[in-house]
C-alpha cells in the first residue's frame, strides 16, 4: 500500500467531526472502513454513508455488524433497505424496526424485493395483536398484503379503508375471497365496492364465495361467460342456492340460443 494511502487511512480513523462530512463521500473502500473506527463518527454520518447506493457490500456489512450503530432506528431502516446489505443483516434489522418503519420499508421501491416481502410478512403476523388505531392506519396506507390481511380479518372500521387503499391489488382481493372463514361483512363490502365489484375475476370469485349476497350473485351471473358458468356449476363446494341460480342462467341461455334456430 502506498505511504499516501496509509496516511489517508490513519486520518480517516481520527479526523474531526467537520472533516467527516466530506470523508463519508470518499470513493475508496479502505477509507470508509477506517472511517467506521473513528470515535467522532455519529449517527448522521453513518446515515449519510448508507444513503449512498454505490456503497460496497463490505462497508455496509461492517456498519451492520457494529452493535452501537444497529441500536439506532434510522440506521436499522437504512441497513434493511440498502440493496447491498447482506440478506442476514437486512432481515435482522427489519425484525427490530418499529411497525410503521417496517411498513415504510415494505413500500420502498429501492429496497430488495425479498426484503420488502419479508417486511410485509412480519406486519401480517402482527396484525391480530395490533391496537385498533394502528390497524386503521395500516388499512388506509399499508402495503397490499397487509391491507388484504386486515380485509380478511373483517374489523368493521378497517374494511372500507383497506378496500380504498391505493396499494391493494386485485390478486389480494381474490386471495381474501378464496379464504375460508372470511367474515360476511368483508365479502359484502367487496361486492358493493365501486372499484372491485366491477372487475370480472372478482365477480367470479364472489359467485364462488358462499357468503356473497344473493342479489349480487344474481346480478353478476348474466355477465359471466358460458365457460365460467359451467365451471362454477361443477364445483362441489358451491352453495346450493347459487347452484340453482347458475342452472337457471344456463337454461335461459340455452333457450335463448335455440330460439333463432327454431325461427
Amino acid at each position: 500500500m502506498p505511504p499516501e494511502a496509509e496516511v489517508d487511512i490513519e486520518y480517516a480513523r481520527s479526523a474531526p467531526g467537520e472533516a467527516l462530512k466530506t470523508l463519508v463521500h470518499d470513493a475508496r473502500e479502505e477509507i470508509l472502513v477506517a472511517l467506521l473506527e473513528n470515535p467522532n463518527l455519529e449517527e448522521p454520518h453513518v446515515t449519510a454513508l448508507l444513503a449512498r447506493l454505490d456503497l460496497s457490500a463490505a462497508v455496509v456489512a461492517a456498519i451492520g455488524e457494529k452493535t452501537a450503530w444497529a441500536a439506532h432506528e434510522n440506521i436499522r431502516l437504512a441497513l434493511a433497505r440498502h440493496p447491498r446489505t447482506p440478506k442476514r443483516i437486512a432481515l435482522a434489522m427489519a425484525r427490530q424496526l418499529f411497525l410503521f418503519d417496517l411498513a415504510r420499508l415494505s413500500l420502498l421501491p429501492s429496497a430488495p424485493a425479498d426484503i420488502r416481502r419479508a417486511a410485509e410478512e412480519m406486519i401480517v403476523a402482527r396484525v391480530p395483536h395490533l391496537p385498533v388505531g394502528e390497524k386503521l392506519t395500516l388499512a388506509r396506507r399499508g402495503p397490499s398484503r397487509v391491507a388484504g390481511a386486515l380485509l380478511a380479518e373483517g374489523y368493521p372500521q378497517a374494511i372500507k379503508l383497506a378496500l380504498d387503499n391505493a396499494h391493494l391489488t386485485e390478486s389480494q382481493v381474490l386471495k381474501v375471497l378464496a379464504k375460508s372463514g372470511v367474515p360476511e361483512r368483508s365479502v359484502a363490502a367487496i361486492a358493493q365496492h365501486s372499484k372491485w365489484s366491477h372487475m370480472y375475476n372478482v365477480r367470479v370469485a364472489l359467485v364462488r364465495n358462499p357468503s356473497a349476497p344473493a342479489p349480487v350473485v344474481l346480478a353478476f351471473l348474466p355477465e359471466l361467460t358460458l365457460r365460467d358458468l359451467r365451471d362454477l356449476a361443477g364445483l362441489e363446494t358451491l352453495a346450493p342456492h347459487v347452484r340453482r341460480y347458475i342452472d337457471a342462467e344456463l337454461l335461459r341461455r340455452s333457450e335463448a340460443a335455440s330460439k333463432p334456430a327454431q325461427a
